[in-house]
């Protein structure tokens, strides 16, 4: 099968493409094989909110939940058997992308438990727990950038396991998770690890901060305020990759664990469906590439490029400046950017929560339900 050309092109240009979802249906049906085969899909990401849609709709864990619950399983084994179950298979199914990039791509992320965020060592401990359960190299673990998620990256990096590290929405918190990266790294040299088999990202959210700051412009309502909506999250996004290019250049710490062996933390380009009706629903993907870079796509947002993106080329390099320009006008007209972050990192650890407790109650009524 042929690959679409739009999608092509963006891989192409040194964009990774991921598919930002995962269910049962999608590995048995073989839809995700023909993602693979058709729309240049390298890499799955998956998140509670996925997982919660997943294990509500239909019957496809049916019959794996009355058998856990014979067994007398509760609801937290049942959830951690069928998800990573899920991620184990996908990992199959997508290792040939993981052996014909040397590692690069062919990855499949899963979180730690969302009500673990503010926990360093709880987080650590599941992180290794998953890693062993799901027991495959293309496996990443995604750990939030939250305060407590910051040592929690470097040690689990630190044991040689790779990490998916989600949640980021600031520049200074996306420099905080690299510092994070870099330590782990060189602690795992000392321990005995392969740097070339640890592999990260850093996942940015995007689109998030468009709708939370557009909300604040429209209620300023000036016209300078109003001509800036839209903006802002493709411009965080491209001074978050100047910051990349900063880190991981020439010199520095960076050189020294480069000539032994470990990779880039790529910058990951998460929540790039597009809310806003009035702007392009591929802008998210178009106007952020670059290469060293991933974007995760919904479905929907994977199969608008496919059909109308136009990809020309590197989009981020040489926006700085730019980019920054936008983020001093939202200041000037009384955008509280720090304010912003804040709300919008607790908002991303409170939806993920909500999610794994309604994923948690739909699971315990399908195990009364089957007897337990």
């Amino acid at each position: 099968m042929a690959q679409n050309p739009n999608l092509a092109a963006l891989s192409e240009a040194g964009v990774s493409v991921w598919l930002d979802d995962l269910s049962r249906d999608r590995l048995t049906s073989g839809n995700l094989q023909e993602l693979i085969d058709t729309r240049s899909v390298v890499g799955v990401t998956t998140n509670p909110s996925i997982f919660q849609a997943a294990l509500s709709k239909g019957t496809a864990y049916a019959d794996q939940v009355a058998e856990l619950a014979a067994r007398g399983a509760d609801v937290d084994a049942v959830i951690r058997t069928a998800t990573t179950d899920d991620v184990r298979a996908a990992c199959d199914v997508l290792r040939p992308q993981w052996n014909a990039s040397n590692g690069a791509d062919g990855r499949v992320s899963i979180e730690v438990d969302p009500r673990l965020a503010h926990d360093t060592d709880k987080t650590i401990l599941q992180a290794i727990e998953l890693w062993k359960i799901v027991d495959r190299p293309n496996l990443l673990i995604k750990i939030p950038a939250t305060l407590a998620g910051l040592p929690a990256i470097t040690a689990v990096i630190a044991e040689g396991i790779s990490v998916n590290v989600t949640l980021i929405f600031s520049v200074e918190r996306h420099r905080a998770v690299m510092e994070a990266y870099l330590a782990g790294l060189e602690a795992a040299v000392p321990a005995g690890h392969d740097l070339n088999a640890i592999f990260s990202v850093a996942s940015f959210f995007v689109s998030r901060v468009d709708t939370e700051i557009d909300k604040r412009l429209e209620a300023i309502g000036t016209d300078e305020a109003l001509a800036l909506r839209g903006q802002a999250g493709v411009a965080n996004a491209r001074l978050a990759y100047a910051a990349f290019e900063e880190v991981f250049g020439s010199g520095g710490r960076w050189t020294a664990l480069a000539q032994a062996g470990a990779w880039v933390q790529r910058p990951l380009w998460a929540s790039t469906g597009v809310k806003n009706p009035d702007y392009s629903d591929t802008l998210y993907v178009t106007e952020l590439v670059a290469p060293d870079t991933v974007n995760t796509m919904p479905e929907k947002t994977l199969e608008a490029v496919a059909d109308h993106g136009r990809v020309t080329g590197d989009t981020i390099t040489g926006t700085a400046a730019a980019s920054q320009e936008v983020f001093d006008k939202l200041e000037a007209v009384g955008i509280d950017l720090g304010d912003v972050f804040r709300h919008l990192e607790e908002d991303g650890v409170d939806k993920f929560e909500k999610s794994w407790q309604e994923l948690l109650d739909a699971t315990q009524a399908q195990l009364d339900a089957a007897g337990k």
